[in-house]
């Protein structure tokens, strides 16, 4: 379901996004009350949306509110006559746009700290913190993140939460429906921010729920088969992930035999995989699915590159001229079978299903404000301009974990919905460097062993993603009494919720040990094996 067609069905929470590292997780935590929501770059211009949101969140910044340089939001926001709720900057921007003055403090506060919410007595301003238990002592613990602070509150605001080194930590409009906070309600670090999110949204805001997997399924049927008509045909981008999985049940449930599940074969998928997914789906879903061997294609294509994304942006661009060739082949086995056996004509094909996830979209975007894009992913920013088949994204709007849910209503056995993601660019952006057989055939080896020991281990379903990293680097060894002078593999594990923020895997290190004996004694080529120990931020889930 598209953005704006969401907007008609479910009351709607606007982001818009200063570049935090968090502003994600208000997203989340607004999806995990059941409340549909959509984060927009802070440039938005309200007068340029086609919908109108039931309230609105500024989130936080790496800026200061009164640098030059510093983004701001459309002044219209404040005018809309709709609930708007500032975390940190978004606090500050709301006081600086009133007339409140925001300064360097002394001292960053970072971490932990204790507010005291302070009754106005004004039965607006109270419903932020409104059935929100607190501590015996009286307090909330919250998480503070913040270099700036608002030393001059604004005409007609009131505090309405302090500590004792910021006192205007919670604030509020006398008259209007305009809060802020300074700390951070959206991070799990803040026990009770959920529900200081859950009272702006439902106790100000007004929205009650009605966001959640059951009802998107009907919803979703409904809008695809309106999309689609009686007889248009769709064709379908299938790899074998969770997201391309669950996208084809849904695209089968809602047209049945006129959708084509397809699976390219690009030469850089994981070892055995085309036949493994081709079983998987036909045996466990019922999908019709075709395997396209277009291994010589792509790996022409791929030869001599070494920049990630042009090898995102030419996978992304041969994937749909694949498509259209097996859309044109078979529109053309349609018209032939017509004119020898007569019938109802079927309908064309201009569809094509794609598994884009949310997060992807986010990752994808450049911000002329304060994000930039993080990578480019092959179904977002790597598509054709010209192509001549319209995308359908059932799941563009969904985090991982809906689209999981979403798979389990849809009755996808469990093995097919926990399982790790794969990347659409596949081993490609997995080896840093030039691909080649060679390097593949090393990848594919060292992956399986990984991921077949982890399986052994009982660790698979703790772990979120494990992937190995082919590195552009050799190294000295010794294997036997001979000298060896052959490449490092870096193996990849993390947990995480929705794949925005990620942590690295804490393996046993007998696992670790036994993973690393195996790949540098069966896979030859390979001397020597290191283990990531990068979070999400710094680092991305993949290395490319």
């Amino acid at each position: 379901m598209s953005a704006e067609e969401m907007h008609s069905v479910y009351d709607t929470i606007l982001i818009l996004d200063f570049g935090s590292q968090y502003s994600h997780l208000i997203t989340r935590r607004c999806r995990e009350i059941n409340v549909y929501c959509e984060m927009l770059p802070c440039t938005q211009k309200l007068k340029d949306l086609k919908w109108k949101p039931k309230g609105i969140i500024l989130s936080g910044s790496p800026y200061s509110v009164y640098d030059p340089e510093s983004p701001h939001v459309d002044p219209d926001v404040f005018t809309a006559g709709v609930p708007v709720l500032g975390i940190c900057y978004g606090l500050q921007e709301i006081a600086l746009s009133h007339g409140g003055k925001v300064e360097a403090h002394s001292q960053r506060e970072y971490g932990y700290a204790k507010i005291k919410v302070e009754k106005t007595g004004i039965a607006h301003a109270d419903r932020l913190y409104d059935g929100i238990e607190m501590e015996e002592d009286g307090g909330l613990q919250v998480w503070m993140s913040h270099g700036d602070q608002l030393t001059s509150l604004p005409p007609n605001f009131m505090t309405i939460a302090s500590t004792p080194t910021s006192p205007f930590t919670s604030i509020a409009h006398k008259s209007q429906d305009i809060f802020g906070v300074q700390f951070h309600p959206e991070v799990s670090h803040s026990p009770k921010g959920k529900e200081v999110i859950a009272a702006f949204v439902k106790n100000v805001c007004g929205i009650q729920g009605g966001w959640s997997m059951d009802s998107f399924i009907p919803k979703e049927i409904a809008r695809i088969r309106e999309i689609c008509g009686e007889k248009g045909q769709v064709i379908g981008a299938v790899s074998g992930g969770v997201d391309s999985t669950v996208a084809a049940k849904l695209m089968h449930e809602a047209i049945g035999d006129r959708f084509h599940a397809i699976m390219v074969d690009n030469g850089v998928l994981r070892k055995d995989e085309g036949a493994k997914v081709h079983e998987m789906l036909t045996k466990n879903l019922g999908v019709n699915l075709t395997v396209i061997d277009a291994s010589e294609l792509f790996l022409g294509r791929l030869k001599g590159v070494e920049d990630p994304e042009k090898k995102r942006k030419i996978i992304g661009n041969t994937f749909i001229e694949v498509f259209e060739a097996e859309a044109a082949k078979l529109e053309a086995a349609a018209e032939k079978e017509l004119e020898e056996k007569g019938g109802e004509a079927k309908g064309k094909i201009e569809w094509l299903l794609q598994g884009t996830l949310y997060p992807d979209v986010i990752e994808s975007i450049s911000f002329k404000g304060p994000s930039a894009t993080i990578k480019t992913h092959h179904n977002v920013g790597g598509l054709l301009e010209n192509m001549k088949l319209k995308l359908i994204e059932p799941l563009r709007e969904l985090f991982k974990d809906e689209v999981r849910a979403l798979g389990r209503l849809l009755d996808i056995p469990a093995h097919l919905v926990g399982r790790h993601p794969f990347p659409g660019p596949g081993l490609a952006i997995r080896i840093l460097g030039e691909v080649t057989k060679d390097q593949i055939k090393i990848l594919q080896q060292a992956d399986d062993i990984y991921i077949d020991e982890i399986r052994a281990a009982g660790l698979y379903d703790q772990i979120s993603q494990a992937f190995v990293a082919l590195l552009p680097v050799k190294a000295v060894g010794v294997a036997g009494d001979m000298r060896t002078y052959d490449q490092v593999v870096a193996l990849r594990a993390v947990s995480t919720e929705d794949f925005m923020t990620a942590d690295w895997f804490v393996f046993p290190p007998q696992v670790l040990k036994k993973i690393s004996s195996r790949i540098t004694n069966e896979v030859k080529g390979v001397n020597r094996v290191v283990y990531d120990v990068t979070s999400k931020p710094p680092g991305t889930v993949e290395w490319l």
